[in-house]
Parts: C-alpha cells; structure tokens; sequence
C-alpha cells in the first residue's frame, strides 16, 4: 500500500510564502499532514511531491520518515504532480492521494478510507454537505438549486486500485483532460467511487484564513498539562560539574549514579510528570548499571520517546538552579541553546536561571546543588497516559 503527498502547489492565495511550509501550532503544515501518513499502519510506502523552489525544504522537513520511498519533483498541473508520484510507486496495489495542505487527516481517517477501498471501490474522503449549492452561469445567475441530501463535500485522501488509476490518467492525458481531483478521472472509466467520512475536519489551507482555523481545531484534540520537577545532589570534588548538557570547569562535580546533572534532572522529572508517567528514578535507577555515568542528555532523548509514545511533546520548558558556587551566568545562554536543541523547541520556550539560597540550609553551606523546573506538554486526548502509567515517587525516590 502506496501514498502520495501533492506539496508542489503554487499557494498565490497565501499573500507571500509557501503555505505547506506556514507555521501551524509550532510545526509546517506539510509536517502534520507526513507524520499521519507516517503513523498509519495501513500504508507502506510514501511518496512526497514537492516544487524545484522547496526541494531542500521539504528534504530537511521528511528527514526521519521511516516510510518515504521517494521525493519527487511535480509538474505544472496536479495530475502532472499525481503521475510523477505514481512513477515513483512501481509494485504496489492499493496508492492513496492526499493534499500535502490537508494537515488534519489522521491516521484513523486514512485507515479507514484504505479498508474500505479494499472492496475493490475507489474511495474518496467526504462528507454531507452543509451549504445549499447553486448552479449559475457566466453571470452568477443562478440556473438550478441541487438537492442538497445528494450532495458530497468531498476532499483527500482518495484511494484506488493502482492500476486502476494509471490507466485513468493515461486516458486523461491522452484525451487533453484536466480534472480538479482524481476521483473525477476514474469516474470518466466508468469505475466505482465512493465516499467515506474520515471522522473529523479535514481543511484545506489555501489563505491565512485557513491557518488560523487549522489551529483552533488541532486545538480540540490536545490539552495542555505541567509537571514540576525538583532534584538534588551534593558536590563531589572528583567529578566534572555537568550541568543542562554543560560542562563547567574548575568547580567541583556532583555526586550520582549518571552524570549527576540536576538540572536535566529536574527537566525530565518535569517532563514524566506532565505526562503522568512517573519519575526519573522510575525509567534510569540507580541499580541499573546501563546508567552508570550516563549522559544525562541522552537520557532527555529517551524521556522524549517515553512521552510520544503517549501522544506527548513538549512545549515549554522554565527550570531554576540553587548554588551557592560557583557563579553560572556565564554558562546559561549555553545551557539553554543545549537544552533546546536536545527538547526540539525554539531557545524561546527553554528559560533556565539561577539563584543561591542565601546562605540558608545545605543549600546555603554550599553542600551540594538543587534544581527546579516546571514543563508544559501538549497531550493527544486519545492517547493520553492512563490508569496504568507508573505513579510519582516520594521525596525519596531514588534518583540518578
């Protein structure tokens, strides 16, 4: 089972720039629409087809698409586009078409749309519609009024047999037609089409307009959730002082199991907390040798597959440190360009500061260090942490 992703179009209605590239709720458009093709388990192969002008771009943006076969330049028109993709598919069966400027099909609506082409019908995403439709002519005067209980609004995905769509383009190039979607071009063969009502909205963006809609209704299927993390760990002279992925010289190190770098722990702690999915000593104890001086950084890595295993991302990120020694300012532009880059967000969303206890407690006697943080994630509602996630340990949890 094939897929192809149209992203070649000219976008003019955008008022400058590329919509598949538009920032929509922190990711480019084309984003959204890849990652549900690429989380769908009814298809095997993706092709992406994309313009001369966005080649590099759209490369970088499907760098890690387990499932991209190819990228492909498109043509002039959209069936020039289509053809190119199915050149690209050679093998397959079952080939789905979908507007890269589609962002919120899911991978549910593209399943479903595929089981039931499976019957041997072409299939096309769909639904009533909800407008009263006119007719009119040159003029706009209005010819006839469709009933509207026979009208489909109808969009993308559209499946079909390969061969079955090959030869509908094939006839189409050879009788000089240009339809406005694929499902027109199999019809002209006298084939079976049907629609299919992917579950949930499905716009197109086509102006700035459409994002600001896109992203009030990516709205609806997450919500927002925070956890704070507070770790601590006494100085040990014979240690490196790493901190937020940074190593600081001349200062005494932490003592721990890993590295020993509160800071990131304090993040990750934050992180499983939002999530609902326990905390650091939870996922990296401190009897497990497979962390024994292990880079806390890359256990950051880890913790973020632990949260889109979920459904989670990070959004936000503000964490505090507590020391008396030795002075950090310097070092926090660092720790922070560090700490996005590892969380995947812009160095906006990552804040990290730092305070002493005046003198107070062990914090205060220079006895060790503490860090705070508090996280935000973005949580997919249908696949949010559940019942069974691991629980919040105490104050004393044991910690790497």
């Amino acid at each position: 089972m094939g897929a192809i992703v149209l992203a070649a179009g000219s976008s003019r209605r955008m008022g400058g720039g590329d919509k598949l590239l538009a920032d929509l709720s922190g990711r480019p458009v084309l984003s959204w629409t890849v990652s549900a093709f690429e989380d769908c388990e009814a298809i095997d192969d993706l092709v992406v087809v994309t313009s001369t002008e966005n080649r590099a771009s759209v490369a970088e943006l499907c760098r890690g698409i387990g499932k991209l076969r190819a990228l492909v330049t498109g043509g002039k028109e959209r069936q020039d586009s289509v053809w190119a993709g199915l050149n690209a598919l050679a093998g397959i069966d079952l080939v789905a078409v979908h507007d890269g400027a589609r962002p919120l099909i899911t991978a549910e609506g593209i399943a479903g749309c595929v089981a039931r082409a499976s019957d041997g019908v072409g299939v096309i995403a769909g639904g009533p519609s909800v407008d009263t439709i006119k007719v009119v002519d040159g003029d706009e005067r209005v010819l006839e009024t469709p009933e509207r209980s026979t009208l489909r609004a109808v969009a993308t995905p559209q499946v079909f047999r390969a061969q079955t769509l090959r030869q509908a383009h094939e006839a189409a190039r050879r009788d000089g037609i240009l339809a406005t979607d694929d499902a027109a071009l199999v019809e002209r063969l006298g084939k079976a089409v049907v629609v299919h009502d992917v579950g949930g909205p499905n716009p197109k963006i086509t102006s700035p307009s459409d994002l600001v809609l896109a992203e009030a209704l990516l709205g609806t299927r997450y919500e927002i959730r925070t956890g704070i993390g507070i770790d601590s760990h006494r100085f040990d002279s014979s240690r490196e002082l790493v901190l937020g992925g940074i190593g600081i010289g001349d200062a005494d190190g932490l003592a721990g199991h890993s590295d020993a770098d509160v800071l990131t722990h304090a993040i990750i702690d934050a992180l499983l907390g939002a999530a609902g999915l326990g905390d650091i000593g939870a996922h990296f104890g401190t009897t497990d040798p497979t962390w024994a001086g292990a880079d806390s950084v890359e256990m950051l890595g880890l913790v973020l597959d632990k949260l889109a295993a979920v459904g989670a991302e990070p959004q936000s990120v503000d964490a505090t440190v507590i020391a008396e020694r030795p002075r950090l300012r310097p070092h926090i532009s660092a720790m922070r360009q560090r700490l996005a880059d590892a969380l995947g967000l812009e160095r906006s969303a990552v804040n990290v500061a730092a305070t002493t206890a005046e003198g107070m407690g062990a914090l205060g006697r220079a006895e060790g260090m503490a860090a705070h943080a508090v996280a935000t994630v973005r949580v997919r509602r249908h696949s949010a942490g559940s019942d069974t996630s691991p629980q919040r340990r105490g104050a004393d949890a044991s910690r790497g």
